[in-house]
């Protein structure tokens, strides 16, 4: 049997000795690796697959870690884990005390930085960059940054302070028309034109031919397509020099699938003065043909079956959250014109593509930019529409001035979604949902609702849409539990008391009132009797259902929230303001970053399942 090339890479310099013929193969070698490992825990699939080629390269000309490669997202990154001593324990990626889905310093040397969320590579790499130049090294910085993520804020702010630096650095711009849908906007329009232009292909080739390219940036110009860049961009391709105006040399476009001529820009690159950004045209999914035809699902997908491509059924049947979200906005918008959805780059992780498809003129895809997204929300509402923005919990993050100053000063009716709140599972501390409670309490005015399951959640977006001035509803990833009744209507700042006790209560907030109905059920087997709140408001704090839990002489909060700030915090400042004495403990999300793994393996690794939690309840009585 013949030995696999992957199985002599330990490091990336053993790629430097092998011709193209064996990179191609190990290419080849390399996709079969990430399929087989993603078949198995799910992942970032599709952007990594089309990677795989500029990874080399780059690892090829680089020398890491003395050289530094900074990844933007880290969606990408399977080959360079692959590459970096990480093969072994490749199957383990995203699982429980295995390897990370994304980029991590304290996984490997090789990781330059933790990367998560979009558009910080080019800081993150200016800071390396500036950092030598005051060291005197000779280092050579990358960074390697998709199209969309190119779209972010943080990124253009980056590009521009790049050009006023004006100090060696590559970025490499991995182009495949992707986010995690197709790209939208401007430059996703740009780039798009750059890469089917056959005028400008065809006067580029004419010109080469009479090009006198001498030196090195002669060279890298001739061989990324731009020997003439004058005559073709500024005449044929209007606004073609966007890049250069920053301040930077462009390259391109290249094939970002060509390793050879992908390694001699890069060679050239490293002797410039300057930053140069090399735009290379690659195809999300590249190897593997499920991927290829649905780069959207391959994006970040879950366990699947690699002949067919069809993903694993799931144990449970019953709706998502998101499911359950997204057909209760389409429904209130049937009734309701004044109601717009607004996305960052992902209709379809939020539940948004139904609404985009029955009400398109209502629909706004922004592309990655919460900030805008947020601050264009703030405006839509003041004028008298009623925007619902679907984002991430932990992308929501990256809006948190726009919340304050342009939603919340103005008291704007923006109505936020924030799916995957809480412990989000195998995509790790980037991704965990953990900190909203305690960014969004802080913001005076603001609503928090946290429903508890499928019909609560259908309650609580028409109480956020009926309501004025901003409100969010957040909820966790998974299946949503399916109600047994009715669902009591929402009022504002009302909780629901569903289970009676007088030795104390349990006061739970979305996806734990599950969890403290089964610790309710355990203690009373030990003759504590525990009352149970469906709390539904993290803000504002129900005050008579508190006053009433504190009677009892024992308040426990269950939150999936970060402790500090969340919502166990407003109880007990309710309990100060009310100057009521009782015993209290808060369960929550502790003060740390929490790893990657199952969610059901998290909630046990910090005490917060169910049978933890009543172990140490039923010990506090004890004592």
């Amino acid at each position: 049997m013949t030995e696999k090339i992957l199985d002599t890479i330990g490091s990336p310099a053993d790629l430097k000795d092998l011709s193209y013929e064996q990179l191609e193969r190990l290419a080849f070698e390399m996709r079969a690796e990430m399929i087989a490992a993603t078949s198995l825990h799910g992942g970032h699939l599709a952007p990594s697959l089309g990677a795989v080629e500029l990874i080399i390269a780059l690892h090829r000309v680089l020398d890491c870690p003395r050289d530094r490669l900074v990844f933007d997202v880290g969606h990408q990154a399977y080959a360079h884990k692959l590459l970096t001593g990480r093969r072994a324990q490749f199957k383990t990626l995203r699982t429980f005390e295995g390897i990370s889905g994304f980029p991590k310093i304290t996984e490997s040397e090789y990781d330059a930085h933790d990367s998560g969320h979009a558009s910080d590579s080019l800081s993150t790499a200016l800071g390396y960059a500036l950092a030598r130049d005051l060291d005197g090294s000779d280092a050579t910085i990358a960074a390697l940054i998709g199209d969309a993520s190119f779209t972010g804020g943080m990124a253009l702010e980056a590009l521009n302070d790049i050009g006023r630096a004006n100090t060696p650095l590559i970025i490499v711009l991995n182009d495949n028309g992707m986010s995690i849908s197709p790209n939208v906007g401007g430059f996703s329009a740009y780039l798009a034109k750059v890469r089917m232009s056959s005028q400008y292909t065809h006067l580029r080739n004419q010109v080469e031919d009479a090009f006198n390219a001498s030196g090195t940036l002669g060279r890298l110009l001739m061989r990324g397509g731009n020997a003439a860049k004058e005559s073709i961009k500024q005449f044929v391709l209007p606004g073609a020099t966007f890049l250069e105006g920053f301040g930077v040399t462009y390259v391109g476009p290249v094939d970002g699938h060509d390793i050879q001529t992908l390694e001699e820009i890069l060679r050239d690159a490293r002797e410039l003065d300057g930053p140069v950004v090399i735009h290379a045209v690659t195809v999300k999914g590249k190897g593997y043909g499920p991927a290829e035809q649905n780069p959207a699902l391959f994006h970040g997908v879950a366990p699947f079956d690699i002949a067919t491509g069809k993903l694993k059924p799931k144990p449970n049947s019953d709706p998502t959250w998101t499911q359950v979200f997204s057909d209760e906005l389409a429904k209130l918008a049937e009734d309701d014109s004044d109601i717009v959805a607004i996305t960052a780059a992902m209709a379809g992780g939020t539940g948004l593509s139904a609404f985009a498809k029955a009400h398109p003129k209502r629909f706004f895809d922004v592309g990655i930019a919460e900030e805008h997204a947020v601050g264009m929300a703030s405006s839509l509402a003041l004028a008298g529409k009623k925007p619902v923005v679907a984002i991430y919990s932990t992308f929501m993050q990256r809006a948190i001035d726009q919340a304050i100053v342009n939603v919340g000063l103005q008291k704007a009716h923006v109505i936020f979604c924030l799916d995957r709140a809480g412990l989000v599972g195998d995509d790790g501390p980037t991704h965990h949902g953990v900190f909203d409670l305690a960014y969004l309490r802080m913001i005076p005015g603001m609503r928090v609702l946290a429903p508890s399951n499928d019909e609560e959640l259908r309650a609580a977006l028409r109480c956020a849409v009926d309501l004025e001035g901003p409100v969010a509803i957040r909820y966790p990833r998974g299946n949503a539990p399916v109600a047994k009744g009715p669902c009591e209507p929402w009022h504002e700042g009302r909780a629901v008391k569903i289970r009676e006790g007088a030795d104390g209560a349990l006061l739970a907030l979305g996806r734990m009132v599950g969890i403290a109905r089964e610790v309710a059920e355990t203690v009373a087997e030990h003759g504590i009797e525990l009352a149970v709140w469906d709390m539904r408001w993290a803000k504002p704090v129900d005050v008579s259902a508190v006053c009433e839990a504190a009677r009892t002489g024992h308040v426990f909060t269950l939150e999936d929230g970060a402790i500090t700030g969340g919502f166990g915090s407003g109880v007990l400042e309710v309990l100060s303001e009310m100057d009521v004495n009782c015993a209290t403990k808060r369960f929550g999300i502790p003060d740390n970053f929490v790893s990657q793994g199952s969610v059901d393996r998290l909630f046990e690794e910090l005490g917060l399942d169910a049978p933890s939690i009543s172990a140490e309840i039923a010990g506090s009585y004890r004592d």
